[in-house]
């Protein structure tokens, strides 16, 4: 019909038609067809001419396949799920039906790339794009959006219940084990969620909405569902605009490192500090750790900013060596910051920038919660940070209860008992319980152990009795200026009955 209305109209026609050749096989072909009229306008005859255009309408579907689906995966991209939500919309809108948009991100999938390479990270988002497919149905759309993440687009998700259900599904299948080769590998998601029309938002801020649930899923421990909540969007925002604030406050220099001291209570020796950052805001005055350090978890601004204190903290090594004093430093690492693949190097780049500190003095601080998350990624830092003379303590050791085997094989020269059981040991026998384990388990393997929130000298005594020697906390010093060091140091005096104690007690 096309074909004669556009002879009648125009004399001419052209188009794309399927046709096939002799042997049977099919081929697209470029039709143009025209009208041979005689001179006194009745039709002769009609003129075709068929084009095989086979190579060039395949070459037009992969370009397509390209714009709509991810090569590596072959599932759909961003583009493609952009024009599925929208007709998923309309059909939500026109039969009055609750759909779902999911945002995944791998967890600590990094560290499979920066550890056995791209080749062996492709095949695990090839294996969990492959569970993830088989947990959901075929009404739904599966989407890479790009490196480790991912969108569902659940359709007709019914009751609540019915939504997380399949998201719980989604979940298990993303932390099933990925055999690669020789190599068995795990990771697991952190999802954020929303739900239409609870949220009545257009598709492009259903996406955004469902991301920003993602990070908090991340900020509360991974491996787990976040719901979006309107008043998150405001968090995120407010948050945003404290990380600009931060950001320029460390480019003006507001930030200021102050130190604790470090002293063997029985000898009465002073041992080292410890670098702990503070802001000094122009409109809020001097601002502790705890007031703005909690906005930079997880944030590439907390690399920026631990960078920043061991080069403030190597500096002050080499003033303070100019003036006679020679102290160790201890500074606590992110990690995020220590869970870099680059650490050691860039670790290396700062140190040679102070030749005249020798690397032994500045003492690498770990949360022991941190550490047992992925104890083979951070011992392998360790093991390198190692080489080039740094060493590490791990900090609020006893929080995490770590098993002996954590304990063995974390290269750390020195544990931290936390400050929270030290505080109550002498009135609460379970945190006293605490502490002496630690020390034993100290002194079985052969490292240091120093306790933070010494408070009273009773507490320094029955540490020292216990086995402890080496402590921090305010009956010894509150953090303090770089510039009122040397007049501390000069007047300190151990507690009598510090030096007087004896181990055993």
């Amino acid at each position: 019909v096309a074909i004669r209305s556009a002879l009648a109209a125009n004399g001419s026609y052209q188009g794309e038609i399927w046709s096939r050749r002799k042997d049977g096989e099919s081929y697209a072909g470029l039709l143009t067809l025209n009208r041979i009229c005689d001179s006194h306008g009745a039709v002769q005859n009609y003129v075709a001419l068929v084009v095989d255009i086979t190579p060039l309408r395949a070459k037009q579907e992969e370009l397509e396949r390209l714009l709509q689906f991810d090569p590596l995966t072959k599932l759909a991209n961003r583009i493609l799920l952009g024009d599925r939500l929208q007709q998923a919309l309309l059909r939500a809108h026109r039969e009055q039906r609750a759909l779902a948009v999911l945002y995944l991100d791998l967890d600590h999938f990094k560290h499979i790339n920066d550890t056995y390479g791209h080749d062996i990270g492709d095949q695990v988002l090839l294996a969990v794009s492959h569970n993830m497919l088989a947990a959901i149905r075929e009404t739904d759309t599966l989407a890479r959006m790009g490196g480790d993440e991912f969108v569902v687009l659940l359709e007709d998700v019914g009751s609540p219940y019915d939504a997380d259900e399949l998201v719980a599904r989604i979940l298990q299948a993303c932390a099933q084990p990925v055999v690669v080769g020789a190599l068995l590998l795990q990771v697991s998601a952190s999802i954020g969620m929303t739900v239409f029309p609870g949220d009545g938002a257009d598709a492009d801020q259903l996406i955004r909405h469902a991301d920003q649930a993602m990070f908090v899923s991340k900020r509360e421990g991974r491996n787990r569902v976040c719901r979006f909540d309107p008043a998150l969007e405001a968090d995120i925002q407010l948050r945003n605009q404290q990380l600009a604030r931060l950001a320029q406050a460390i480019a003006s220099d507001e930030l200021l490192l102050f130190y604790q001291p470090k002293v063997n209570m029985r000898r009465g020796q002073v041992t080292g500090v410890e670098a702990l950052v503070r802001w000094q805001h122009p409109q809020l005055g001097l601002l502790a750790p705890a007031a703005f350090l909690p906005v930079l978890q997880g944030d590439p601004l907390e690399t920026r900013l631990g960078e920043w204190v061991i080069t403030q903290a190597l500096a002050q090594m080499r003033r303070w060596q100019a003036d006679g004093i020679r102290l160790a430093v201890s500074v606590n690492i992110a990690p995020s910051h220590l869970q870099l693949a680059d650490f050691a190097a860039r670790l290396g780049v700062l140190l040679q920038r102070y030749p005249e500190v020798d690397p032994g003095q500045l003492e690498l601080e770990i949360l022991e919660t941190d550490a047992l998350h992925d104890l083979q990624a951070i011992a392998t830092v360790m093991q390198a940070c190692h080489v080039l003379g740094g060493r590490f303590a791990v900090d609020d050791f006893g929080t995490g209860y770590s098993a002996l085997t954590y304990l063995r094989h974390l290269p750390a020269a020195t544990l931290k008992v936390d400050q929270s059981f030290v505080r109550d040991m002498l009135v609460d026998p379970d945190d006293l319980a605490i502490v002496q384990s630690v020390i034993a388990l100290a002194g079985v393997f052969q490292r240091d152990v120093i306790a933070e929130g010494v408070e009273s000298v009773a507490i320094g005594e029955r540490l020292i009795a216990l086995g402890c020697d080496t402590a921090q906390g305010y009956a010894i010093a509150r953090p303090m200026p770089a510039q009122a060091l040397p007049a501390w140091l000069a007047t300190w005096q151990p507690f009598p009955s510090w030096i007087a104690a004896r181990p055993g007690g």
